[in-house]
């Protein structure tokens, strides 16, 4: 596989660690040593891979036990050796977020360091 693939797969299974609430999914997906940064309609928000692994399972039944439709569209990418960003807008919890996800490749291996996300709309 090429580095676009291998970063579309870590989005894709960054994606189902929300839609599927599985804290698994989220540590597979994000670096240990990442934070979750962004705005809430009810402030600001930063969180450990840890406090957001926890979060997501805490979701219960989860959003696709629910039949909540999957919405994850991969804007951009843009690769620069062994580091990324790429933009994505996904749906989740009655919210479309705009999310930018720095990842780096470490032992040959994709995964996201940090995730500044948005709220575009909340509902």
């Amino acid at each position: 596989m090429n580095d676009e693939t291998d970063i579309r797969q870590t989005i894709q299974v960054y994606f189902d660690c929300m839609h599927e609430s599985s804290s698994a999914k989220a540590h597979s997906a994000f670096h240990e040593d990442a934070w979750i940064t962004g705005y809430l309609p009810n402030g600001y928000q930063q969180m450990t891979v840890d406090d957001f692994a926890n979060f997501v399972s805490s979701q219960q039944p989860s959003p696709k036990a629910q039949g909540v439709p999957a919405r994850l569209d991969i804007l951009s990418i843009d690769i620069a050796g062994q580091t990324a960003v790429a933009r994505v807008r996904d749906d989740y919890l009655g919210m479309t977020f705009l999310d930018t996800l720095s990842l780096i490749k470490k032992d040959g291996r994709w995964s996201i360091l940090n995730k500044l996300f948005h709220v575009e709309a909340a509902g």
